[in-house]
């Protein structure tokens, strides 16, 4: 069974806030996003660039993978968020991953992006998981969004010129 928002009811029960419903992609979204098919229930604006390039980061039945931030209020697909893949073992010997996020500029500012990362970063908490992003640095709005996330630790720059953050997994979780 597929809801609205094109994935099935399975994935869609999900992870779910106050306002958010986080839907792990299934294949005909990423299909629809990849082929620049539209969609009823998805924002003017939404797939944004980068949302396409979470698309190539998809792999059935990948729970680590992106999903659709869905507003339920309006119950409309308003943004991604996903892990880049499974956890791999970092070079200290601890699972580690990394997060991407992003809005429609019309659902920026509203605290939307910290409360789906927070939900996500959850998920990566109760798997013992450390998580690390990578923002570019003219990026205000993400970098507070990753502060107030709790990613303190800085890692260096990816080739790109993006800070890499590092948050680590609550020491009662880890």
């Amino acid at each position: 069974m597929t809801d609205t928002t094109g994935a099935s009811s399975a994935s869609a029960a999900g992870v779910r806030t106050a306002r958010l419903s986080l839907v792990l992609w299934d294949a005909a979204t990423v299909a629809d996003i990849k082929a620049g098919r539209r969609r009823p229930e998805w924002h003017a604006d939404f797939p944004r660039e980068d949302d396409e390039g979470a698309a190539t980061l998809w792999r059935d039945g990948d729970p680590w993978g992106p999903r659709s931030i869905v507003s339920l209020k309006q119950q409309l697909v308003i943004g991604s968020i996903g892990f880049f893949g499974p956890p791999e073992e970092a070079d200290d010997g601890v699972a580690e991953v990394e997060v991407g996020y992003g809005l429609v500029p019309a659902a920026r500012g509203y605290g939307l992006a910290s409360e789906a990362l927070g939900a996500l970063l959850a998920r990566a908490d109760g798997a013992g998981v450390r998580v690390r992003a990578s923002i570019a640095p003219v990026n205000a709005a993400s970098l507070r969004v990753a502060a107030k996330a709790g990613f303190t630790e800085v890692r260096g720059s990816t080739e790109d010129g993006e800070m890499v953050l590092v948050r680590r997994v609550p020491a009662s979780l880890g």
